[in-house]
């Protein structure tokens, strides 16, 4: 799944739930290429409905193909801890070792949240407007490698649910690693940065 360039990212629409879930579809043939699941855990889920879910810790699992029960099809998991401010989020392959990690700037118009290899190393920044649903991809000479961008699904969809579907495009040849970063940005975006309750 991750040897290509494009992702749409469509969001399981539910009232009043607690955890999200994200189907990942082939843009062009709408076909279902991958599955994002978030599980918290049973008193962390609990917890979201008294307290607001921007704070508590989260962990969102990422797997090819449409069964998110198939541990097999595992990609990789974005995980962030317990944060009162600037939350780092954890960028971890299969076997849950860290292979990177988002921190959010400190005073910017916008998200803004730089990206950084297992060693601590900055490698990219994304940076969005002042929409905030418009995110570009760069590295570290303001290069783009690649875009997250919203897609309305029709206006009355998105005035009375909190789904949001987005489209992940990713400059350039396909790059594995590049895919599951710009891919783990785009969800951290949603679950992280943006969802509110």
């Amino acid at each position: 799944m991750l040897e290509r360039t494009t992702f749409f990212v469509r969001e399981h629409i539910g009232f009043m739930k607690l955890t999200d879930t994200y189907d990942i579809l082939d843009p062009e043939t709408q076909e279902q290429i991958g599955i994002a699941r978030e599980k918290p855990g049973g008193l962390l889920t609990v917890l979201r409905l008294f307290v607001n879910k921007q704070l508590l810790p989260t962990k969102v699992f990422v797997y090819e193909g449409p069964n998110p029960d198939d541990e097999s099809k595992l990609l990789f998991s974005i995980q962030r801890g317990f944060t009162l401010f600037r939350p780092r989020v954890n960028i971890c392959d299969k076997n849950g070792n860290v292979v990177g990690w988002f921190k959010s700037k400190l005073f910017t118009i916008g998200a803004t949240f730089r990206v950084f290899d297992a060693a601590g190393n900055e490698v990219a920044l994304v940076k969005g407007d002042w929409k905030g649903w418009n995110f570009r991809f760069l590295d570290n000479s303001e290069n783009e490698l690649g875009t997250v961008t919203k897609k309305w699904a029709g206006i009355g969809k998105e005035l009375f649910t909190s789904a949001d579907n987005y489209m992940i495009a990713l400059n350039g040849e396909p790059d594995q690693a590049k895919a599951m970063l710009l891919l783990a940005a785009g969800l951290a975006v949603d679950t992280v940065y943006k969802e509110k309750q």
